[in-house]
Parts: structure tokens; C-alpha cells; sequence
């Protein structure tokens, strides 16, 4: 099983940019494919970013695309979520999540597709 660990949260003026960091331990061995969600206080989680295991099909929520880019290093398990332009409606707990990558799948936009998630790291984007 592999477990997952975000960091790079913070906080952040409306206008800047942060790379969440997702850090992949464990049995690394298996091809994963890790989604970035996030939550704000009384909504549900929602979809980001998702990244294949071989890194070359990523999918944006709309509300992101244009100025967030997912990206992985697997020799060193990592995944990064680079988020520019940030605004106060950025502002939730990011979470990294993992599902094992299967032939020809891209890479599910559902939570509920998700079954490894971390922690979470807090994003505060003032106005």
C-alpha cells in the first residue's frame, strides 16, 4: 500500500502562485495515478487535477485550466500541483489521492475513483 503526504500549502495574496507537493512513500512499486481535490468549508470535495502514471495525459477542472499545472517525478515519487494566479475562491485543503493506473484508462476526474488519499494541505488566498 502506498501512502500519500501534501505539502506546500500556505498562505497566499490573491495574484500569487504555490506548488503543493505530493510526496508518495510506501509500496511505490505499482503504477499510480494521482488527482489533486480539494475542499472548502461547507462544500463538498472536489476535482483539480489528475496526472497518469507515465505523466502523459493530464486532465484541469475548468475552474483551474490555464493556470495550474500537474506534473511527477516517479524516480523521486513526487507529484507536483503548480497553481498560478491564485484567487480567494482558490482558498480549500488540497489533497493528493492515488489510484492504480490500469491499461488505457485516463485519469478519473471522481473521488469516489480515488481509494489512497492524504492529509491534506491548507491554501488561504486573500483578497
Amino acid at each position: 500500500q502506498v501512502q500519500l503526504g501534501e505539502s506546500g500549502g500556505g498562505l497566499v495574496q490573491a495574484g500569487g502562485s504555490l506548488t503543493l507537493l505530493c510526496a508518495a512513500s510506501g509500496r511505490t512499486s505499482s503504477n499510480y495515478i494521482i488527482g489533486w481535490f480539494r475542499q472548502a468549508p461547507g462544500k463538498e470535495r472536489e476535482f483539480v487535477a489528475a496526472i497518469s502514471w507515465g505523466g502523459g495525459t493530464t486532465r484541469y477542472a475548468n475552474s483551474v485550466t490555464g493556470r495550474s499545472t500537474i506534473s511527477r517525478d516517479n524516480a523521486k515519487n513526487m507529484v507536483y500541483l503548480r497553481m498560478d494566479n491564485l484567487v480567494p475562491e482558490d482558498t480549500a485543503i488540497y489533497y493528493c489521492a492515488a489510484v492504480r493506473q490500469r491499461l488505457g484508462w485516463d485519469p478519473p476526474l471522481s473521488r469516489h475513483d480515488y481509494d489512497i488519499w492524504g492529509q491534506g494541505t491548507q491554501v488561504t488566498v486573500s483578497s
